[in-house]
């Protein structure tokens, strides 16, 4: 059952990282659209939306512009006085794609609004070895038991390159279905890369005791939805448990 649970992880990883070859806008509000840049004049950015690819042209003012990054992982910041900055951080932009401004060498951090998001998680978690024996004799828990919760997260920083830090507290209820109510806490920092691949370390705690978690795992966005899959690892009391976790989340203000 493991092999196929990791199997359909994988395939959702590489469906989700097919759907990043996009370019991203983010605005000064630190909102992010998943846009394809037509043209940048002196006063806007012209594009459109990767969900409505034949949908109306979209001009906004360019003072409202914080960043673009392009699929390619070029990056073209606009400063107060609205000057592009090129800040390359992968292959050669594409013929007949010209990013005006200096090129900045290496990795920056940019100043931008803390960015908080949330929204809810379910999945499920299977338990091995002296884990899932513990939790029948203590508990009386079945090996594989399903999960409820919510996601907290907050993003602390972000570079140039796109990748930014994280801090996401998620807590649980298992084993409804069963007729249990087992909570547990996740406290995780993290990092996530400008293609959205993430992961994670920090504390788990249940009422078995206190571990390790380490989660890897990727979002996609559409419109303005994240939509993060996970797959997380804690070990202890003799065993393993592995948690597969999906939702979605949103800004909050």
């Amino acid at each position: 059952m493991l092999p196929r649970l990791l199997s359909l992880l994988l395939l959702l990883l590489v469906s989700a990282f097919a759907a990043q070859a996009q370019d991203v806008l983010t605005k000064q509000s630190g909102e992010e659209i998943a846009v394809k840049v037509l043209e940048i004049s002196p006063t806007g950015v012209t594009y459109r939306r990767t969900d409505n690819p034949d949908g109306p042209l979209i001009t906004v003012r360019k003072t409202d512009v914080f960043m673009i990054r392009y699929a390619n992982g070029t990056k073209e910041v606009f400063d107060v006085g609205n000057a592009p900055r090129s800040l390359p951080a992968g292959p050669p932009a594409p013929a007949g794609q010209t990013y005006s401004g200096p090129a900045v060498p290496g990795d920056e951090l940019l100043t931008e609004p803390t960015v908080n998001l949330g929204g809810p998680r379910i999945g499920f978690t299977v338990l091995t070895g002296g884990a899932a024996d513990k939790a029948r004799k203590d508990f009386k828990l079945n090996p594989f038991l399903t999960q409820f919760g919510w996601q907290f997260e907050t993003r602390i920083f972000r570079l140039s390159s796109g990748l930014s830090g994280l801090v996401e507290v998620v807590p649980l209820i298992g084993g409804l279905e069963q007729g249990k109510f087992i909570p547990s806490l996740n406290a995780l920092v993290g990092i996530r890369g400008p293609k959205g691949f993430e992961f994670g370390l920090g504390p788990n705690i249940t009422p078995a005791g206190a571990n390790i978690a380490l989660a890897i795992g990727t979002s996609f966005k559409v419109e303005d939805v994240n939509f993060p899959v996970n797959l997380a690892v804690v070990p202890g009391n003799g065993g393993v448990r592995f948690s597969l976790l999906l939702g979605f989340n949103y800004r909050r203000r």
